[in-house]
């Protein structure tokens, strides 16, 4: 419990630091100035690109740690949480190769002009528009993951987390879920987006602090 508790805050406090050094997940199309920032600052580009990994990395673990924690309670749940929820984090390992391109772009974008440059800024934005669309596909399965677990807790594991957390976590992620699908229909509409991912974040955050605080009351 503790570990599992533990990985949800550890995620969400690497998320916050990560975009202390300019990691964005939308928002940052603007090849032109992304290249610019990179060039001017590549140290700063390759914390952020290390701490995105650990990121998704602490999130297998995650996954790993709540299927130990709660497969008896239902194991068809804990399979199809622990899958997604390993995808989703692959997804977005996968795509850090191609995000590090960038920083090779960036040292050619410096030393040219003219059409050169024009085509190196058209491959910088082809490489963030690809990482953004690879990122709301893992949310997707990120998505299953949370309504699996979700509904995990209200209806098996109640016991040990109060059935509101579990109800509040089926609407979040239902909501950022349909947000993600209208996102990829619709790339100007995040409203919906914007709204289950703030609910996410907070439902992570009570979750997490939960299994923290049932983990020393229950050793």
């Amino acid at each position: 419990m503790f570990l599992s508790g533990f990985f949800f805050l550890f995620i969400i406090i690497t998320n916050i630091v990560n975009g202390k050094f300019g990691y964005k997940t939308f928002g940052d199309e603007d090849s032109d100035a992304k290249l610019q920032k990179i060039n001017n600052n590549p140290t700063e580009f390759k914390i952020s690109v290390v701490l995105i990994l650990i990121e998704h990395l602490s999130i297998i673990s995650l996954a790993v740690m709540l299927f130990i924690a709660f497969n008896p309670f239902s194991i068809i749940l804990g399979i199809v949480w622990a899958i997604s929820r390993i995808i989703e984090a692959l997804i977005q390992i996968y795509d850090k190769k191609n995000y590090w391109g960038l920083l090779n772009i960036a040292t050619k974008y410096s030393d040219t002009s003219g059409d050169e440059k024009n085509g190196l800024i058209d491959l910088g934005r082809s490489i963030l528009k690809t990482k953004e669309f690879r990122f709301v596909i893992a949310q997707l399965f990120f998505s299953i993951g949370t309504i699996s677990y979700s509904i995990l807790f209200v209806t098996y594991a109640f016991e040990v987390v109060p059935a509101f957390i579990g109800w509040f976590g089926i609407i979040a992620s239902i909501l950022y879920g349909l947000g993600n699908g209208i996102f990829l229909i619709k790339p100007n509409f995040k409203a919906m987006w914007s709204l289950g991912g703030l609910l996410i974040l907070l439902f992570e955050i009570v979750l997490g602090g939960w299994l923290l605080y049932y983990s020393f009351i229950i050793p």
